[in-house]
């Protein structure tokens, strides 16, 4: 069962070259078995596009003319091994083949979520800052601490920066989520803190998107993964003919469109009767617009069930508003008005642990949205790619695992998979700095700008 903690602390940045190296060496094994949480990654080929353009950029950069951040998709847990494939083999290989000479360690700071080493274990908080990661409060209105740090970073730090601008994973490789502001927030403090020093690098913005698609595509594991989540949710298994290839797509689209229903339907009933809710009937004649309009619907509610416990205001958008739950969740139980929890007395530790299950299930409503929040009824429909039908499942699997109460639910691997990793052309920030300073409604429009377009190049990248 949860239990109450002392507040959680700040772990500061901490580079370890070696430690890098020991990453570097076993990259190899660890694209293809992942060992945290313990279960195989799966990749067996990394494709990188355009490496030139970011060779360039670590030149520039260490020579001292330009400071930048890159902006890197991350739909998936399996990100970080591309990027660190991308940093370790393909751009020095690129380089070389180019005649550029850069200073090594290759390497970046770079945002994580401080929650990470909550659920995966202290053990990766201490690995993420001897490589150079700085852990932020994505909940909290302004993690002072983190953005002092990350600001520090871009002006002086030895690395370039990465930051993921969609917050969270969304599961889809075809599919950018809505970014959030912080890439362009940073980006323009790096040019006024630049300015501030009299200094005249220039500073950018490298958009970065990773696919992946599986080589060849395992159908009888899909059939083996649904029918498993079939008898999950106590439905009959459905079973086609293995030879029969006729409509193969429309039978397993038909058979992920009933089971993404029914549970659609039983979450909706579990918030009408446990937790009161009224919920509208949709009236729309299209079956797939129609499951949107509700899945809308269920999120939303989910959301104020958690929001009302808290005390919460249920505004921004659908991740602004998962990251303030958690934070919320995180101060009922890391208190920060207790300076040493083993020092309570039994009754009030007895308390601070009820408040913390408490908190830990009104959580739950909150991870059930965030694991959501990319889903749509025609997703799978527009385009019935192996790879779209493995990405929906794969989400609906975490859903079912997670009400069954599994804290790290280990996802069944569906066939072997090629990733594709592109560097985007380099957006100027500096370029926009001279409108971004006249007033505060300048620069809020400027950093609303730059981070549309940031959307834009990713979304412009997806093959």
């Amino acid at each position: 069962m949860p239990k109450a903690r002392s507040k959680l602390e700040f772990i500061p940045p901490t580079f370890n070259p070696f430690l890098l190296k020991i990453a570097h060496w076993s990259l190899p094994i660890v694209q293809r078995v992942r060992i945290q949480p313990w279960l195989p990654a799966g990749i067996s080929e990394i494709e990188t596009i355009n490496v030139k353009t970011l060779v360039k950029l670590y030149s520039q950069f260490q020579q001292g003319k330009i400071r930048f951040l890159m902006a890197f998709r991350h739909c998936e847990v399996d990100d970080p091994i591309c990027g660190m494939y991308l940093l370790a083999q393909a751009l020095p290989s690129v380089a070389r083949q180019q005649g550029i000479a850069l200073q090594l360690p290759i390497n970046t700071h770079f945002l994580y979520d401080r929650g990470m080493p909550i659920w995966a274990g202290a053990w990766l908080g201490k690995l993420f800052s001897q490589w150079g990661g700085i852990p932020v409060h994505r909940g909290k209105p302004l993690d002072l601490i983190a953005i002092k740090t990350a600001r520090e970073i871009l002006l002086n730090g030895k690395f370039p920066l990465v930051v993921a601008p969609e917050g969270a994973t969304n599961g889809h490789s075809e599919i950018v989520s809505p970014l959030e502001p912080g890439v362009a927030q940073l980006s323009f403090w790096c040019a006024s803190d630049l300015a501030k020093a009299s200094r005249n690098e220039a500073v950018m913005i490298v958009p970065i998107a990773i696919q992946y698609h599986y080589i060849r595509p395992q159908w009888k594991k899909l059939d083996w993964l649904l029918g498993k989540l079939e008898v999950d949710c106590g439905l009959p298994r459905q079973k086609r003919d293995r030879f029969d290839t006729n409509n193969r797509e429309d039978f397993y689209y038909q058979r992920l469109f009933k089971l993404g229903e029914y549970l659609l339907t039983e979450m909706e009933e579990f918030y009408r009767r446990f937790y009161h809710r009224s919920i509208p009937k949709v009236e729309l004649t299209d079956p797939e617009e129609k499951i949107t309009v509700r899945l809308k619907t269920l999120l939303n509610i989910a959301l104020e069930v958690g929001e009302e416990y808290f005390a919460l205001e249920p505004k921004g958008t659908v991740i602004e508003r998962c990251r303030r739950l958690e934070e919320a969740g995180w101060t009922y139980i890391y208190r920060e008005d207790i300076t040493d929890i083993n020092t309570l007395s039994p009754l009030h530790h007895g308390l601070a642990d009820w408040i913390a299950q408490e908190a830990t299930l009104r959580m739950k409503n909150m991870r059930l949205v965030e694991s959501f929040v990319a889903v749509t009824g025609n997703y799978v429909k527009a385009k019935p790619s192996f790879d779209r039908f493995a990405e929906t499942s794969l989400i609906l699997f975490d859903l079912v695992a997670r009400i069954k109460g599994k804290k790290m639910p280990r996802r069944p691997r569906l066939g072997w998979r090629k990733a594709r990793v592109s560097v985007g052309e380099a957006i100027s920030v500096s370029d926009r700095y001279l409108v971004y300073q006249q007033s505060r409604q300048a620069a809020k429009k400027e950093v609303a700008k730059l981070t549309q377009d940031l959307y834009i190049a990713l979304k412009e990248m997806i093959k």
